[in-house]
């Protein structure tokens, strides 16, 4: 995934009210937008380098956006919204083998009033029921997939959630349920950085997230952990699974 627009490096000073962060560039403090709901823990030491990217949008409020920040070991992207995209670029590469079989994708699956799903996969030869190449009946079997963006590392030990998750705790129970249905279900912590080569929960910090991933593993669950490479000029997600240690 390359970046659309221009990338600029910046001097990362300050996070706040989440969706804030000062940073110095050209010589001067300006307001970015954070792209990302979770702590950042470990990820915003004042004074680190950073890139940002650039909107002139005269509708925009904050022309720079917060893409990645350089840690002693890494650079992380801190985007969240970027994971998404890069798992169905990986399965429209065909590089992962236990997706070959699925030959549809679709992005933002909804199974029920309040809850969608990251992304859902099928085989054209079940038969499943599409309207303009889009799924509308959640007939098994199919592939439900979650992704999760992954910043927080000791390294070389990437972890997940960088805070408590009750979204991430009710998501794990919801794939319990479609595989009780037939479906087959899995995780994918994408993983922003590359100073890691094993993945797992971070149970200092939500030790119910790591319990129920544990679970839902022993149950069928499928936990995935791929590693990104990130630069000026974007991001990539590489079917490299790190070693998983649940």
């Amino acid at each position: 995934m390359q970046f659309t627009r221009p990338i600029q490096k910046a001097t990362f000073l300050k996070r706040y009210k989440r969706f804030f962060a000062d940073i110095e560039i050209n010589g001067k403090t300006e307001v970015a937008h954070v792209p990302n709901t979770g702590s950042m823990k470990g990820c915003t030491d004042p004074k680190s380098t950073c890139l940002v990217s650039f909107n002139d949008d005269p509708a925009r409020k904050l022309k720079y956006t917060l893409e990645l920040i350089k840690t002693p070991t890494s650079w992380v992207g801190v985007n969240t919204s970027y994971p998404n995209t890069l798992v169905y670029e990986l399965w429209e590469k065909k590089k992962v083998p236990h997706w070959k079989k699925f030959d549809c994708a679709q992005k933002e699956v909804k199974i029920s009033k309040e809850t969608r799903l990251d992304m859902v996969m099928w085989s054209s030869e079940d038969n499943h029921v599409t309207k303009k190449d889009r799924l509308v009946e959640l007939n098994p079997p199919l592939h439900f997939i979650e992704i999760k963006n992954v910043t927080l590392a000791s390294p070389p030990i990437a972890s997940f959630p960088d805070a408590v998750t009750e979204r991430g705790q009710k998501h794990i129970k919801e794939l319990l349920q479609l595989i009780k249905q037939g479906h087959t279900c899995e995780i994918v912590f994408v993983v922003q950085r590359q100073d890691c080569n094993t993945f797992t929960p971070a149970d200092d910090i939500d030790p119910e997230y790591g319990k129920l991933l544990r679970d839902a593993v022993k149950k069928g669950l499928r936990v995935t952990a791929l590693p990104t490479v990130c630069d000026e000029k974007g991001i990539s997600l590489e079917y490299k699974p790190l070693k998983l240690k649940l």
